[in-house]
């Protein structure tokens, strides 16, 4: 079977960017991985650059890419039109058997709509949700994603939900949906290290820095949490935003770091990301809303304690699996009293969600599940 997969390639965004390598986005990335594992699949991903840019031509045997060069006009301000017609071209030239659209965020759903051929989109954030959360103006980025979010999902051949809570808010606006969930990347299915208490348990949160991810209100209650005797270090990692919401992050940073009960690491690459957990002991993710939560995955499948707000995805990913603990949404009293309780036990790990993140989320799980849809689709059994 030819898959083309249409994603974002995060080069087009970086100034003087020349790396050779697409910098294609997390959930895509694994999914790629699985293909690569699989047999009777090629792939082709294409994505749209607002530039040419120099790349390599083949990311595994069987997986190729391709870059299609927009003009600046041709995107959001356009409706992706630009884009739109790129893409079409690219894909007479592939002929592919399916293509899927990967995510609403930008022009890659649209893409897969208007291609020409038999076309599924998996929705990694709702973007009609999260622009009514922020209460866009009209006009803005996230307005306009939301609205192109329903135009396209209404002419989509089939919808990939990557949960229970994206299949509910995407069900009435297509006519087809499966639950599939994201992939983890392989670094996250490596050897687990041993179970070692740290005299100071550290306990992680990773994202991007935004007032849905709630970061300002986690560094509040890690205050909190310290000024009630507890000892534990609170470790943020993510982009950390260069706007208001960053800054009042920092300001509040500064304090924490000087009492040395929180601290920024930065930006990690995956490798750096997985021995950051395995030197952790707790996860804490309490978003105001989540599509899915991959970084809740990626946490359990290196067996670290879980606590995070019973909203999106999150639910999904947590159901029987041990040292899952979900909190009301927002609030964060009970979430600090949850983890007062666990540092009180001596802050321990579990020893099997590891097993049950790999049964679930390993690439090769979802790219058979991926190529069970297409087939789907296409009304054939088998290529």
């Amino acid at each position: 079977m030819r898959v083309a997969i249409l994603t974002t390639d995060e080069r087009e965004s970086i100034p003087g960017c020349r790396d050779p390598q697409p910098h294609i986005g997390i959930a895509p990335t694994a999914l790629l991985q699985g293909f690569d594992c699989l047999s009777g699949a090629e792939v082709h991903v294409v994505s749209c650059l607002k530039e040419p840019l120099p790349s390599v031509k083949t990311i595994a045997p069987n997986i190729f890419y391709h870059g299609v060069a927009v003009p600046r006009i041709g995107w959001l301000r356009t409706g992706y039109q630009g884009c739109i017609r790129g893409v079409r071209k690219k894909l007479r030239e592939i002929q592919p058997d399916i293509v899927h659209g990967q995510g609403t965020e930008r022009d890659c759903a649209i893409g897969a709509v208007f291609s020409g051929f038999p076309n599924v989109v998996t929705v990694h954030g709702n973007m009609k949700a999260i622009a009514e959360i922020y209460h866009a103006r009209i006009g803005s980025y996230h307005w306009l994603a939301g609205r192109l979010e329903s135009f396209t999902l209404r002419r989509a051949g089939g919808v990939l939900c990557n949960s229970a809570y994206t299949e509910q808010l995407v069900a009435q606006r297509t006519s087809r949906t499966w639950r599939v969930s994201n992939a983890l990347r392989m670094d996250f299915f490596g050897p687990l290290p041993a179970s070692r208490p740290a005299a100071v348990p550290a306990l992680l949160n990773l994202g991007v820095f935004e007032p849905r991810k709630q970061q300002v209100e986690l560094l509040a209650m890690a205050a909190r949490l310290h000024a009630r005797g507890c000892r534990f270090q609170l470790q943020f990692a993510g982009h950390l935003t260069k706007n208001d919401y960053g800054a009042a992050f920092e300001r509040g940073l500064a304090r924490a770091e000087s009492a040395g009960y929180a601290r920024y690491l930065g930006n990690l690459p995956p490798a750096r990301l997985v021995a950051t957990m395995d030197a952790a002991a707790a996860l804490v993710h309490f978003p105001k809303e989540e599509a899915f939560g991959l970084v809740v995955a990626e946490a359990l499948a290196r067996n670290l304690k879980f606590f995070g707000s019973a909203t999106g995805g999150m639910v999904d990913i947590a159901q029987g699996v041990d040292g899952a603990e979900l909190i009301e949404r927002q609030n964060f009293n009970a979430l600090e009293d949850s983890i007062v309780r666990w540092l009180q036990t001596g802050a321990p790990r579990p020893q099997n969600a590891a097993a049950v993140m790999s049964g679930r989320y390993h690439p090769k799980v979802i790219a058979a599940r991926h190529l069970e849809i297409y087939r789907e689709v296409l009304g054939t059994k088998a290529f």
